[in-house]
């Protein structure tokens, strides 16, 4: 199961990283102490992230839990039709008559058979989507930290090229807590990559 980390940059300076928890509290004090203002990254997709901090850290922490991006399993609270308790949903799905009909001929019915058969996709693209997502978390977050930084535009061809040791030598020159989050979601990147194609 992929590990969600999150780090907290205020303007070039990385403030946190770590679980959502240990990051929503240090924000919370670098706002206290009058810090600059602070985004939060999902280190896994690249996405941006807004925190509700007000009140005690028991309040701010106690609301994470009904954060959108942060319910993992929210569609386990829902209602009606499926096997909640099991993690199932259930969902509309549109198919044609034929499929329909292939569907219901095959051993354990359409439902059954449809989640073998996305279980299978899944397994056989899971490094591919591993590694494209891990290259989108670096372009995001060099979009959004990096944009104005000088040769932003060759790293981003670097990075898009998957040009690692280009991408390295355009980012030299940033603020080091920038450059070593790229690096290190780079790594990632590179990693991922590695392994998706060892598993092609």
């Amino acid at each position: 199961m992929e590990r969600h980390t999150y780090t907290a940059f205020s303007e070039q300076r990385r403030v946190a990283s770590g679980p959502i928890e240990d990051v929503a509290l240090k924000v919370k004090q670098w706002i206290e102490r009058g810090g600059a203002q602070v985004l939060i990254f999902e280190d896994l997709s690249g996405q941006q992230i807004d925190l509700d901090l007000r009140g005690t850290d028991e309040d701010a922490l106690a609301r994470l839990g009904e954060h959108p991006w942060l319910q993992h399993r929210a569609d386990d609270k829902r209602s009606g039709p499926g096997r909640p308790k099991l993690g199932v949903v259930s969902r509309e799905v549109s198919l044609l008559p034929r499929h329909w009909e292939w569907l219901n001929a095959q051993r354990g019915g359409a439902s059954v058979t449809l989640r073998r058969l996305v279980e299978e996709s899944m397994k056989g693209s899971e490094g591919q989507d591993r590694a494209r997502k891990a290259g989108e978390a670096v372009s995001k977050f060099m979009w959004a930290l990096g944009g104005n930084l000088p040769g932003f535009e060759e790293a981003s061809r670097a990075l898009s090229r998957k040009e690692y040791e280009r991408l390295e030598g355009e980012i030299a020159g940033w603020p080091a807590d920038i450059r070593d989050h790229v690096r290190r979601l780079a790594k990632t990147a590179q990693q991922a990559e590695a392994e998706a194609h060892r598993e092609s």
